[in-house]
């Protein structure tokens, strides 16, 4: 089905001002005909001020939707000031609006209009700290870190480069960053875009900054053929490479601990200096969100993702599918009638995926998210969307390419939190925002910074959150200044302070296989 839609301007959250006055419900859009129940609801319980003329006539879940007026079968429900689906029953005002009365209403492509950019240029506040001390490589580019990464060119070799890691930090200890092995299974037996994606991924990783040095095994005989898998990494410092193929050496873990002992001894030298923010590259990515995520963790992200844009840093954000049902919000916000058409072919593009491969569109929520009160893809995307800020959107790139442009940048990529993380750490981001309202111990190769939606997974989960957003529930809390502590905090990660994903060991990355294998 194809209908023309108009681009949707951003919608502006309530503010935890608000919130600290309807510390129950919170109704996110004025347009919306439901509110939001911040904490669990009884049956009967009247709903507070200014909706006091009503009462839930279920038990409704923290994050679960409560009709604010009579809702008829097949009208839309709006939530954030757009529809995120239609009624498929006839609901009242107080029930409790889920799977057994809601439906997406997204189905294949759609038509797009190009009306101008409707976003304004930001200005970096006044006050808010403007440098980092990170490490400036010789190609310009600025790390978070100094670490010494082995990359293989294909899984045959995990091991081995797993145990020239392990060997290494024995031997080296704290004389740097760290030392870490980047395996994987993919490399042999891919054909065409499949080993292109592959390829492509792992040149982002050589190439990426917070890397002092990188070690890039191979075994030889792999389609993944080392000698093209450098020449796919350009922006590469020579001096801090270090490479061979197993099958062409008589012990390849000695070979690669002769290759770490040239490179640490580079590494040593190396010192944090005072960058500007223009330096840093943030990703943002959400994993396993609830009926929260899109009223705290994800638009604090969002507060992030325009100072890092104001202050001419770069900002990232991808899962592609987490923006179907919401897409026009972007669209509304292309810097030119370029990036627009690259915004249309992104979204139809991964459509077109889901098709080919007779999937619907909108197989999502996943169970958790359902659980944590989200219904539709509308729904999730347009909580999820809340990450990219306000900011004008600078640059559309496709899986594997690396970030050009300051300001808002869109990747191509799905919505599984490894294969994203990862990929928005070979775009370049040198430090990830990983909102979550169900928790996970993940965590990726550039320090992983995890932001909870809700306090009682922070008070959980201690162990893998790093920051709780869940405070913007608190009575007068102020929406700014607490995204100003939270932004003088990355800094203070951006400048060595560890992540708990870091203290915990957990690193890994994922690589998104989507060919045909021999």
């Amino acid at each position: 089905m194809s209908t023309e839609q108009k681009p949707g301007c951003s919608t502006k959250l309530a503010t935890p001002a608000d919130i600290g006055e309807q510390l129950q419900v919170l109704q996110v859009h004025p347009r919306d005909n439901v509110v939001v129940a911040l904490q669990p609801l009884a049956q009967g319980a009247a709903l507070p001020a200014p909706f006091a003329q009503l009462t839930a006539q279920q038990a409704i879940p923290a994050g679960h939707k409560v009709a604010l007026t009579n809702i008829a079968k097949g009208e839309s429900v709006i939530k954030y000031g757009f529809a995120i689906g239609a009624a498929t029953a006839d609901i009242k005002a107080g029930e409790h609006i889920h799977s057994h009365n809601l439906a997406t209403k997204l189905s294949g492509q759609i038509d797009y209009r190009y009306d101008g950019c409707q976003a304004q240029p930001l200005q970096f506040p006044s006050g808010l700290p403007a440098e980092f001390m990170g490490y400036r490589r010789a190609n310009g580019k600025v790390g978070t870190r100094n670490e010494l990464w082995i990359i293989n060119t294909v899984g045959c070799v995990n091991r081995a480069a797993m145990r020239v890691a392990e060997q290494a930090r024995k031997r080296y200890g704290d004389d740097i960053e760290g030392i870490y092995a980047f395996t994987h299974p993919f490399g042999c037996s891919q054909l065409g875009d499949d080993l292109d994606h592959t390829r492509r991924l792992l040149a982002g990783l050589i190439q990426h900054p917070n890397a002092g040095g990188v070690l890039v095994m191979g075994l030889g005989c792999e389609n993944n053929q080392l000698s093209k898998l450098l020449a796919a990494s350009p922006g590469v410092d020579l001096r801090r490479i270090r490479s061979f193929n197993a099958q062409q050496v008589e012990d390849e873990i000695e070979q690669g601990l002769a290759a770490v002992d040239e490179l640490v001894a580079q590494m040593r030298s190396d010192k944090r200096t005072l960058c500007p923010v223009s330096d840093l590259v943030m990703g943002m990515k959400c994993g396993g969100s609830d009926g929260l995520s899109g009223l705290t963790a994800n638009p604090l992200v969002g507060r992030i993702a325009d100072l890092v844009a104001a202050g001419n840093g770069k900002v990232v954000l991808t899962e592609t599918p987490e923006m179907f049902g919401a897409e026009q919000v972007f669209m509304a916000r292309a810097k030119n009638e370029q990036v627009f058409s690259d915004i249309v072919s992104l979204v139809n593009d991964f459509k077109q995926y889901f098709i080919d491969n007779k999937q619907p569109v909108y197989e999502n929520p996943s169970p958790g998210n359902k659980d944590g009160g989200l219904t539709t893809l509308e729904e999730k995307s347009l909580g999820a969307i809340q990450k990219g800020g306000s900011a004008i959107v600078n640059q559309v790139i496709r899986y594997g390419d690396l970030a050009s442009q300051s300001g808002l940048t869109l990747l191509e990529g799905p919505g599984n939190d490894a294969v994203s993380s990862t990929a928005l750490t070979a775009a370049g981001a040198t430090l990830l925002l990983f909102t979550t309202g169900r928790g996970t111990p993940l965590g990726f190769p550039a320090p992983t910074v995890k932001i909870s939606s809700n306090s009682s997974l922070a008070a959980r989960k201690p162990q893998w959150i790093d920051f709780d957003a869940g405070g913007l529930l608190q009575q007068g809390q102020d929406a700014e200044q607490f995204s100003h502590d939270f932004f003088r905090y990355l800094i203070d990660v951006a400048s060595g302070k560890a992540t708990r994903n870091e203290v915990s060991d957990n690193r890994e990355i994922a690589i998104w296989k989507n060919g045909v294998t021999l």
